[in-house]
């Protein structure tokens, strides 16, 4: 490595005091500008739940009030974690494999599940997108098709199933899902969903082809348009009647629930996941960052900027939410006012909305039986505000029919789904980053092979294993993996990466590395949370989310139109083989953690001939260049048939770049090392030198024989 370069991988600089290089030697791409990389970690962060999910939680649990927890959360884990992954990730411009190898190859396990999560939730994340696809397209005519019931099959009447369930539902569930009454029926296949699913892919795949090359341009437009949108939405919706109504409900806090300790978890597994902490995604765009950015004030805008979109997402759907609210609430009136003029014979149009009250008031008191006989329903506009969905039944049952209700049906459809479009592509950026970038670090393919057909397999493989989803079973089957196949281990890997971190490769070593991008040392608040703060609430998250999970029931909720409470979907409990799968997909990830731990135990254990390679590990690729002569010279007859093997795929792996290309290019070891015997790299010639310079390079290895 040149002098003036970035000091070697997982090596602070001393005392912090000397800046960073600007360059690896590895040829590492790098971001066009900073802005890319700040939208690219906006766009990973703010996705479909900041929409969907936040407003559910802050309107179930006291409105104003679940602020509390959910801003405690973010100072104490969400803040901290997210930190340590954009600065873990630039300082070793690796992905998330490399990184964690790298600080220690018992930790390789970390970033195996990282990438296996990613791999997991890209498959039912893109078939949201799917689904969205599909709306969009059925978005484009007068009327939209989910605003009324369609014939029966005689033509002489309307679906009973869709005059039972309303004519958004029966869209939903029967002409887009075809969904089964059970998660054991799988059904056909689902083809124009499986067109769709096909043409997500085929985008992800075309904005992600040349990685942050091709990301970056995309990101400008699928980060940058969802807050247009908003914005319109939040214009529009404060002008409808009933906005400031459901803005109230939304905000009023309850200080009480704050008991509940269900809040407080719900409030820290909302940020965790907000911020796509333990993805990988964060290191790998991180990877591609100049040494000498300032990562401590990336990491605090980003986390600012996804809690501030969640709010400001929350007031456009509520206030349209509020709206419907009142437009439901209206009808309810409308429908009782009728029932009232028809049964006493008051003139039509003589009760009004607003004098209801007061004439069922004054009925009840007049003619009690009478009124008791009238199929009257309870219209409170609290009970309709109630009626809020978080998911997928926000997106495309709860809020699809607010739309239906505003002038211009289809014009606002095709811009909220155009926006729920975006903002999974852009989350999906991220996740096919934690895929392919430590992909290509693990060099899985030949150099010689371009990084767009390692893209295009990847995409490819993630689209035939999401066919699935596209069977009329398949939306059973996506709440199966959303619910059990990230949360847990999410939450276990970041447990492990604030641990690695802290403990493994050192508070020192890393504050020291933190002074070299930033210019300065964390302070109290950064080491403190780090070391102990982050790590407990960590731990008491898993032990209360592992307790949930054991009291919650293994069940899920089946559309059957059989059910005796139908449209209610009835409550069935999962069979055994899929109760064994759910509990599969909450460990599968993270048990590469102990799995690679035990084999790189079990490695240790080698043959005492073997003691160079256990020298190597840990190592950075310059100073097993400068190594390179002193093992030659040491004339250890097993030099030859094991360690030069050993040697150069280790540095293949995590050199890079021309050196990488320079071996290839010199397959005759010893001639390398001739050439690696220069000024620079010269090592001493004698067994005894050898030696001794490997006690100079700190090596944990035994002393190699002679």
């Amino acid at each position: 490595m040149e002098p003036g370069q970035e000091p070697a991988a997982g090596m602070a600089c001393a005392g912090g005091a000397e800046p960073c290089g600007d360059s690896c030697g590895d040829e590492r791409p790098a971001w066009g500008n900073k802005m890319q990389y700040l939208l690219s970690c906006i766009g990973f962060a703010v996705g479909l739940g900041n929409i969907w999910r936040f407003p559910y939680l802050c309107q179930t649990y006291g409105g104003g009030a679940f602020l509390i927890p959910y801003l405690i959360a973010l100072v104490l884990e969400g803040i901290p974690v997210f930190y340590i992954e954009l600065a873990i990730g630039q300082r070793l411009r690796r992905g998330s494999i490399g990184v964690w190898t790298a600080i220690s190859p018992y930790l390789g396990g970390v970033g195996l599940g990282c990438l296996t999560v990613s791999f997991l939730v890209s498959l039912y994340y893109n078939t949201v997108l799917t689904w969205v696809l599909w709306y969009l397209l059925n978005s484009f005519q007068y009327p939209l098709p989910w605003s009324s019931c369609p014939l029966d099959l005689n033509r002489t009447g309307l679906e009973a199933e869709c005059q039972a369930s309303g004519p958004v539902s029966y869209f939903w569930y029967r002409q887009t899902l075809n969904i089964t009454a059970d998660i054991s029926d799988n059904g056909s296949i689902q083809w124009p969903l499986l067109a769709c699913l096909a043409a997500s892919w085929a985008v992800v795949y075309l904005c992600v082809i040349r990685g942050i090359e091709s990301t970056g341009k995309a990101i400008y437009f699928t980060a940058l348009f969802p807050y247009l949108v908003l914005t319109i939405f939040l214009i529009r919706g404060l002008t409808l009647p009933g906005a400031v109504k459901g803005l109230i409900y939304l905000f009023t806090p309850d200080v009480q629930i704050l008991q509940n300790p269900r809040v407080w978890l719900d409030a820290a597994t909302q940020i965790f996941f907000s911020l796509s902490l333990a993805f990988g995604g964060h290191i790998a765009f991180a990877s591609y960052n100049p040494p000498g950015n300032n990562c401590e004030k990336d990491a605090v805008t980003i986390a600012l900027v996804n809690s501030m979109t969640s709010l400001y997402a929350s007031i456009a759907v509520f206030s349209v939410l509020g709206f419907k609210a009142a437009n439901d609430h209206g009808r309810c009136l409308d429908r009782n006012i009728l029932h009232l003029i028809n049964a006493f014979d008051f003139p039509e149009q003589s009760i009004s909305r607003d004098d209801y009250a007061a004439v069922l008031m004054n009925l009840n008191t007049t003619q009690p039986e009478r009124v008791a006989r009238l199929p009257l329903e309870v219209c409170h506009l609290d009970d309709f505000l109630d009626k809020s969905a978080s998911g997928t039944g926000l997106a495309f049952i709860v809020f699809t029919e607010a739309i239906l209700h505003m002038p211009g049906a289809p014009g606002w459809a095709v811009l909220f789904f155009g926006m729920l479009f975006t903002l999974g592509l852009s989350s999906m950026f991220g996740n096919m980053e934690s895929i392919i970038t430590p992909l290509l670090d693990m060099g899985v393919m030949s150099r010689s092979v371009p990084k767009e057909v390692l893209t295009g397999l990847v995409c490819l493989l993630c689209f035939l294993s999401a066919i699935c989803f596209m069977f009329q079973s398949g939306n059973y089957w996506l709440e199966v993996f959303d619910n059990y196949a990230a949360p847990l281990n999410l939450i276990i890997l970041a447990f492990f990466e604030v641990v690695g971190v802290t403990y493994v490769y050192g508070m020192c070593r890393f504050s020291d590395d933190i002074a070299c991008m930033t210019g300065r040392q964390p302070g109290l608040y950064w080491r403190l949370t780090w070391k102990v703060v982050s790590p407990l609430l960590l731990l008491t998250i898993f032990v209360a989310y592992i307790a949930v999970l054991a009291w919650t029931p293994l069940s899920y909720r089946a559309w059957n139109t059989q059910y005796a409470r139908f449209p209610s979907r009835q409550e069935k409990s999962y069979p055994g083989w899929v109760q064994a799968m759910c509990v599969l997909l909450c460990f599968l990830p993270s048990l590469w953690v102990p799995a690679v731990a035990l084999v790189q135990r079990l490695a240790k254990r080698r043959p005492k001939q073997d003691a160079w390679q256990d020298s190597l590990w840990g190592l950075s690729p310059p100073e097993i260049l400068n190594l390179a002569p002193a093992i030659a010279a040491t004339r250890d007859p097993k030099y030859h048939t094991q360690t030069w093997p050993f040697l150069r795929p280790l540095l293949s792996a995590s050199l890079g770049g021309s050196h990488v290309q320079w071996l290839k290019d010199n397959p005759d070891h010893k001639r390398v090392l001739g050439a690696l015997s220069s000024p620079m790299t010269r090592g001493p010639t004698s067994p005894g030198g050898a030696n001794q310079q490997l006690k100079s390079q700190g090596l944990r290895g035994e002393r190699a024989e002679t």
